[in-house]
Order: C-alpha cells, then sequence, then structure tokens
C-alpha cells in the first residue's frame, strides 16, 4: 500500500475532527432552538388554561361545592396560531370529575415540577390523544367562592403541526449557516495546509533536479522551524556521502596510479625472463621481490579503505589498548630477534573506544617502522601510559630520525616512499587516529646536539572520555 502524504494527513487530521464538532454543533443548536420553540409555545398553553380558570365559579357550600364552567371552543381559538394545529381543553373538578370540555382527553398522571419555569402550578408534558402527538398544559386553578372553595385541573392540550413545522425550519436554517461555515473552514484548511506543506514540495522538486554528484549542502532558509532538523540531517548525511564519494575517488586515482608502476616493472621482467636476457633464477627472484611489493601496496591501500569503512561503522567496542600492544610486540618478536634489537615493554591497563583491527593495525605500522628504522643491535622501546584522560603509546627507536623536508608531509599518502616504503604505513596510521578522535607526533630526540632517534606518540581518550 502506498504511504498517504502528509497534505492528506493533515488534511484528514484536520477536516474529520472539524466535520464531527460541526455536527455536534449542529445538534446542539437545533436541540436549544426546540427548547425554545417549546417554551414559546408552552407559555401559550399556559395563557389559555388561565383564560378558562378565569371563567370557572363554585356552586354549593362545603361538601357540595362543585366548579361549574361553560367554555366555548371558540373561547380558544385566539391562541391559535394558524389553522394547521388544534388545541383541546379539559376542566376537572375538585373531585377529579369532568366539568368541561373533551372527556376523552387523557386524565393528568404527573406531578407538579419543584422548580418550574412559570409562577403558577403548571406542568407540560407529551402525550397522544386521537392518534396525534400532542402538547399538554395542565394547570393546578384554586377556585373559590363565599361558601366553597377547591383546586380545579384544567388540561389544555395543542397538535405539534406549528412546532414541526418550526422546527424543520430551524433544523434547515441551522444546516444552511453550519453549511456555508463549514465551506469557509475547509477553503481555509485547504488554504493553510497548501502553504504549510509547499516547503516540503519545494525541498523535493529542489533534490530531485539535482544532478547525480551534486552533494553540496541544501539551502533552504526560507523553510520553517519544523523541516530545519530535516535539512541539517540531510545536509550532514550528504556531507558524509560526499566525504565517502572522494575519499573512494582517491582510493581509485591512487590505486591506479601506484599499481601501475609494479605492474609495468614485473611486465618488463617477465619480457625480459622470456627473451634470455637474465637467468632463469634470478629473473624469479627479481619478479618474487616485485610480486611481494605489489602484494603489499595493495594490503596497505586495503587497510587505508578499510578505516573509513570502520569509522562510518562506529559503535566500535571498548578494548584493552595495553593487551593488544602487547600481542603486536609478540607478533613482530622475530622480526626484532632477526635485527638484534635491545627491546623493551612497559604497559598499564588502557581501555579504549576502538575496534580491535584499528587499534592492532595502528600499533603494528608503527611498531614495524621503528623497527625497520633502527640499526642492528639498536634499542627500541613500547611505552604504555595513562594519566586518567587519555592513553598514550610512546614507541622510542634508535634510527636517524625523520628526513628533511619530510615533516610537512608526514601522514599524507605515498609520501614517504623515499624512505624505502610504500609510504602509506603513516598515512593509514593518521586516519586511524583521526578516526579515534586522537592525535599523533613523531619527533627527532636528540642528544648531545645530536639525533639520537624518533619518538612516535599516540594520545587515545580513554573509554569513559571517548566519543559515544
Amino acid at each position: 500500500m502506498r504511504p498517504r502524504s502528509l497534505r492528506s494527513q493533515l488534511l484528514i487530521g484536520l477536516i474529520v475532527p472539524l466535520l464531527l464538532g460541526i455536527a455536534a454543533n449542529t445538534v446542539s443548536l437545533y436541540r436549544q432552538a426546540l427548547r425554545a420553540a417549546d417554551t414559546a409555545y408552552d407559555r401559550t398553553l399556559l395563557a389559555s388554561a388561565k383564560s378558562i380558570g378565569e371563567q370557572l365559579q363554585v356552586t354549593g357550600a362545603g361538601d357540595a361545592a362543585r366548579v361549574q364552567a361553560t367554555v366555548p371552543y371558540s373561547a380558544l381559538e385566539a391562541f391559535e396560531a394558524d389553522n394547521r394545529s388544534r388545541m383541546y381543553f379539559k376542566v376537572s373538578g375538585f373531585q377529579g370529575e369532568m366539568v368541561s370540555g373533551f372527556e376523552d382527553l387523557p386524565a393528568w398522571r404527573g406531578r407538579l415540577p419543584d422548580r418550574g419555569p412559570y409562577a403558577a402550578l403548571v406542568d407540560f408534558y407529551d402525550d397522544t390523544y386521537r392518534e396525534q402527538p400532542v402538547r399538554v398544559a395542565v394547570l393546578l386553578q384554586p377556585v373559590a367562592s363565599q361558601d366553597g372553595r377547591g383546586m380545579a385541573t384544567i388540561q389544555v392540550a395543542e397538535t405539534l403541526e406549528l412546532r414541526q413545522t418550526l422546527a424543520r425550519q430551524i433544523l434547515v436554517d441551522t444546516l444552511w449557516r453550519q453549511a456555508a461555515l463549514l465551506v469557509v473552514l475547509v477553503a481555509a484548511v485547504l488554504w493553510v495546509v497548501q502553504r504549510a506543506t509547499r516547503p516540503v514540495r519545494e525541498l523535493s522538486a529542489q533534490l530531485r533536479d539535482r544532478a547525480e554528484n551534486d552533494l553540496s549542502p541544501l539551502a533552504a532558509t526560507d523553510a520553517p522551524r519544523e523541516l530545519q532538523p530535516l535539512l541539517d540531517a540531510t545536509n550532514q548525511v550528504m556531507g558524509r556521502l560526499a566525504h565517502l564519494l572522494a575519499h573512494q575517488k582517491r582510493f581509485v586515482r591512487d590505486s591506479a596510479h601506484q599499481l601501475r608502476t609494479p605492474l609495468a616493472v614485473l611486465k618488463t621482467q617477465v619480457q625480459s625472463a622470456q627473451r634470455g636476457d637474465v637467468e632463469p633464477a634470478q629473473a624469479l627472484q627479481e619478479m618474487r621481490h616485485t610480486v611481494e611489493r605489489a602484494t603489499q601496496l595493495a594490503n596497505q591501500m586495503l587497510s587505508l579503505a578499510k578505516v573509513e569503512q570502520l569509522r562510518q561503522q562506529g559503535d566500535a567496542p571498548v578494548l584493552d589498548w595495553a593487551e593488544i600492544a602487547r600481542a603486536v610486540a609478540l607478533d613482530l618478536g622475530a622480526l626484532i630477534a632477526e635485527r638484534q634489537l635491545d627491546f623493551e615493554i612497559a604497559t598499564v591497563p588502557a581501555p579504549v573506544r576502538a575496534h580491535e583491527w584499528a587499534l592492532r593495525e595502528l600499533t603494528r605500522n608503527l611498531l614495524h617502522n621503528a623497527i625497520k628504522h633502527c640499526p642492528e643491535g639498536g634499542s627500541l622501546t613500547m611505552r604504555l601510559l595513562s594519566d586518567g584522560r587519555t592513553a598514550a603509546l610512546t614507541i622510542t627507536d634508535s634510527g636517524p630520525g625523520l628526513p628533511p623536508g619530510l615533516r610537512e608531509r608526514l601522514f599524507q599518502p605515498f609520501a614517504a616512499g623515499e624512505r624505502g616504503g610504500s609510504g602509506l604505513g603513516l598515512a593509514i596510521c593518521g586516519e586511524i587516529v583521526r578516526s579515534l578522535d586522537g592525535s599523533i607526533s613523531l619527533d627527532d630526540r636528540l642528544a648531545g646536539g645530536r639525533i639520537a632517534g624518533l619518538d612516535a606518540t599516540v594520545r587515545l581518550p580513554l573509554a569513559d572520555n571517548a566519543r559515544t
């Protein structure tokens, strides 16, 4: 199923509650209008009952007192609003006996309300008379004379044609007003939603019309504040993509440039061996050396690419750098023994947040470089210390130090090729250290005014201070 658009969700979320609110308001207004109409017409019924009560008399005295009334139906015509409704009345005496009016009008069985709307002993209720719904007013009218007194019951009923006509008219008028209000509100909602979602559509068009390789930040200074977090996050993602793409382009360019030379040399060596210019054993030895160099170069370039891959992964575990440093020193122990170096190692626990491969590659490259540049029988020291905030690995060799002019481009790829290597080892170390929010430095060590060796120092934040 296709997901609903933001605009449709806004419209549904605004218009549906609006419709429900207007419907509820319409019902409420209609009921209020009906109550107002009932109040108005009930007043007419009460006036009719009071008019009849004024014509009642008492005959007889004591227990023989009786109510007497002569009320022609024409007396009610003045209270009929038009010829669409009919009025009926009934007068009952002190003992409930029929005195005047319509005898079949159902007797009142209710009771007076505690607090009525009028200053009279009156009750209003709905009933059915002659198979027609009617509204009935019951008035308890005191009747007295010099010889007797009592309470007469006067019932006045009216059919509902006029009330129903008025109710329908009120309903129609209410619906028309509510419909007009609804049209205005829906138009306003449509305009507001259309205007509110315009920045989203413009942003979508801007992204759709971009060139394939355009990863520049999105410019939407007039976007609402609610879109700013999305724009910032999008620009951050595009920045990371641009960095990753640049890194990949640089990797491909450097790979093509650096691998071309050993492959060309290998091709020349094969051709020379085929022509018989060199002895077969010598040719195989030269080709073996060329293949080993190309393999080392390819592995280092893959390591450089892997650093960027680990940087994108994040969520590195916490590892003890001391254990990894000792493991690397043990791996390179044969090379240290071959060069007869006076090797010393001292470590303290140093938990850092990093991938194991990155720590191992960093330590191995630095230690391998130190072994390579130490004179045979020289001294080599590895120390790992901690100050509570950072862990510092220092590898001290007794080599010739840094060549002049190399310090400025130490950690650039292929910058140290003249030192006999591929020039990628320090570049890999620099990338790893940057990915771990650390720092690296190479400093010549002086003794008696002369260079006595090189100190390679790497500082990484401890796990509690590392970036999460």
